[in-house]
C-alpha cells in the first residue's frame, strides 16, 4: 500500500536549537508551524505549547493544570520555516539546549458549525491534525473537528479556568469511556468527559461541565487522525523480553504511557525523537510530558528507532512491564513503503 504523504517532514518536524538570550529566529522546520511544543532539554522548566489559533506568546503547559497565560518575550511569531523567539529564558535562555516539536494545521482557523457548539478549527486533512477552539456551555455538546475522519486521539485543555484543570486525553485504544491525564501519571480510568461517545468523522462529544464543557470556559483540543504510513495511535502489552512495536514506518517522534498503572515514580508520558539518538539508532534521551525535568537517558541502549517501528530493549514499569498495557502515539520520519523519495534505513 502507498501513503499519500510523500514527505512526512512537511507536516511534522522536530527542531533542536540552542538559546541565545536575545532575539532568535529558529529556521529549518520546513514549514510554518501551527502548533509548537518547546522543552528545555538540560534544565527543569515547563513544557510550553503555543498554537496559531490562540496566538503567539500564549502558553499552556503539559506538566501543570495551569490555565493559558501570556509569556512575554517567548514565542513571538511563526514564519514560513519556523518561529521567532524573544529573550525569555524558558524558550531561549543563553546557551541552553531546547527541543521543539512542530505540527502543521491550517493557519488561524475558520468557523465550524458541524456541532451543536460552533468552533474555530484549523485542520490539515492530509496529515490528520486539527486544532479546535471552543467555549463550553455547561451542557453536553458536539464540537466540529474538521478532519473528515474519526480522530484516533484528542488532547483537551481548559485554557481559562484559573483554579487549574487537568489535561484530558482520549485515545482509541482505551475507548470512549476511559480517560488519561497528560499532566499526571495516573492509569486510565472511567470518565464521561467525551460523553461516552466515540468521535465521528465530523464531531467529538463533550460532557456538561468539568474537563471539557464548563460553562463560559474556553477550551483547546488537539485532534489526531491515523494516516497510514504517517501516524499510528495504538497499544501494546509489556513482556519480560525485548518489545517491538510495529508502526509501518520509521518513527520520527514517539510518545507512550502505561495505562494499567499510575505510579508517580514510574508511569510517565515518555517522549523520544530521532533528532536525539546515537549513531547506532538508539535513543540518546527521553523526556516526560507530565514533568518539568531535564532530558534523561535510558540505561544502555534502551530504545531503537527501526525502519518499521520501535524496539524497547529493556523491561520495567516505565516502558515494558510484563502484562501491563501501554498506549502510544507515533509520527513518521519515513514510510516503510510508498512513493516517498526519501529512503528509510533498515535495521
Amino acid at each position: 500500500m502507498y501513503t499519500t504523504i510523500k514527505k512526512p517532514s512537511d507536516y511534522f518536524n522536530t527542531k533542536l536549537y540552542t538559546g541565545n538570550g536575545s532575539t532568535n529566529a529558529i529556521t529549518g522546520v520546513g514549514f510554518q508551524p501551527d502548533l509548537t511544543w518547546i522543552k528545555h532539554r538540560d534544565g527543569e522548566t515547563a513544557h510550553l505549547l503555543f498554537d496559531y489559533v490562540r496566538g503567539a506568546l500564549k502558553r499552556i503547559q503539559t506538566n501543570t493544570t495551569n490555565s493559558e497565560s501570556t509569556l512575554n518575550n517567548s514565542l513571538t511569531s511563526w514564519n514560513s520555516d519556523g518561529f521567532a523567539l524573544g529573550t525569555e529564558n524558558d524558550v531561549n535562555g543563553n546557551s541552553r539546549l531546547f527541543a521543539s516539536w512542530n505540527w502543521k494545521a491550517n493557519g488561524s482557523g475558520s468557523a465550524n458549525t458541524d456541532g451543536s457548539i460552533s468552533s474555530t478549527v484549523s485542520a490539515n486533512t492530509t496529515s490528520g491534525f486539527s486544532i479546535v477552539k471552543y467555549t463550553g456551555t455547561g451542557s453536553a455538546a458536539t464540537i466540529g473537528h474538521g478532519l473528515g475522519v474519526s480522530p484516533a486521539c484528542i488532547i483537551f485543555k481548559d485554557t481559562s479556568d484559573s483554579g487549574g484543570v487537568d489535561w484530558f486525553v482520549y485515545h482509541q485504544s482505551t475507548g470512549a469511556t476511559k480517560r488519561l491525564k497528560l499532566n499526571q501519571t495516573v492509569a486510565s480510568a472511567t470518565s464521561s468527559f467525551i460523553n461516552n461517545t466515540t468521535p465521528s468523522s465530523t464531531v467529538f462529544n463533550t460532557e456538561g461541565g468539568g474537563a471539557t464543557g464548563t460553562n463560559a470556559n474556553n477550551f483547546i483540543a488537539y485532534c489526531f487522525a491515523e494516516k497510514q504510513g504517517y501516524s499510528k495511535f495504538g497499544s501494546f502489552v509489556g513482556s519480560s523480553n525485548q518489545q517491538f512495536i510495529y508502526t509501518g514506518f520509521k518513527p520520527r517522534w514517539f510518545m507512550w504511557k502505561n495505562t494499567s498503572q499510575g505510579s508517580s515514580t514510574y508511569d510517565h508520558w515518555g517522549m523520544v525523537d530521532t533528532s536525539r539518538q546515537t549513531p547506532n539508532g538508539a535513543t540518546d534521551g527521553y523526556m516526560r510530558a507530565n514533568q518539568n525535568l531535564a532530558e534523561s537517558s535510558f540505561s544502555g541502549n534502551g530504545l531503537f528507532f527501526l525502519s518499521n517501528g520501535i524496539q524497547f530493549n529493556n523491561t520495567g514499569r516505565y516502558n515494558n512491564n510484563s502484562g501491563d498495557t501501554y498506549i502510544y502515539m507515533a509520527l513518521a520520519e519515513a514510510p516503510l513503503v510508498g512513493t516517498n523519495n526519501v529512503p528509510c534505513t533498515a535495521r
